[in-house]
């Protein structure tokens, strides 16, 4: 979802809003530097697992009610979505605990991070800014965007859409307002679709981008 490449890869990653996911673990078993945050990070294992359960099967739900606006490619049905989250969720919460003790786990949100500038090489975000965009506001979603900047040379935001539906009302304004603030900002096609449109990503930074716009 964020097409990331082996150049991306090879620097240090922060994942915001990582939640009880196992990208952090798949990658660091694979030599790669990653942090993720989340306020969740501040319950113990125990208490994130007591709440998977309720968890997967929201998901199951709300997959089952808008089926249509999703591609069932490699997952064939909703119950098979919620079988592979359950067991991405599972993969976290055995990495937890050890993760929490190296410092890959830190219990931050946005738009504060307990990060120096440029402690990072690149920061992602999925399934968290414009995902909600009802409930975060155009304001939010800005300082956001510009606090992933300050912690790394780049920032990804995966996908556009709001929720379930299309691409979110605060897409435009968020890419006008940081380009009239000096950022290079445009969207990007990615080789992956689960849901119906939502094939592209923000990025941002300081750096010159070779095109511009939403």
């Amino acid at each position: 979802m964020f097409d990331l490449q082996t150049a991306d890869l090879s620097g240090k990653l922060v994942d915001c809003a990582g939640g009880p996911a196992s990208f952090n673990a798949e990658a660091s078993a694979h030599g790669h530097r990653v942090v993720s945050c989340d306020p969740l990070y501040e319950s113990s294992a125990g208490e994130i697992s007591a709440s998977i359960d309720d968890t997967v099967d929201q998901i199951v739900s709300n997959a089952e009610t808008n089926r249509d606006r999703f591609l069932w490619h490699e997952l064939e049905s909703p119950r098979r979505l919620g079988e592979a989250r359950m067991a991405a969720m599972r993969r976290f919460l055995d990495d937890f605990p050890r993760g929490l003790q190296e410092g890959r786990y830190r219990a931050a949100v946005l738009p504060s991070l307990p990060f120096e500038d440029r402690a990072f090489d690149l920061s992602l975000c999925s399934h968290f800014l414009f995902t909600y965009s009802d409930q975060l506001s155009l304001d939010f979603h800005i300082a956001s965007i510009e606090e992933m900047c300050r912690v790394a040379g780049e920032a990804r935001v995966f996908p556009l859409l709001k929720g379930y539906g299309a691409t979110s009302h605060l897409l435009e304004p968020v890419v006008s307002t940081l380009q009239g603030r000096g950022y290079a900002v445009q969207t990007r096609l990615v080789p992956y679709e689960f849901q119906r449109g939502g094939n592209r990503m923000l990025v941002a930074s300081h750096k010159p981008a070779e095109s511009s716009g939403a």
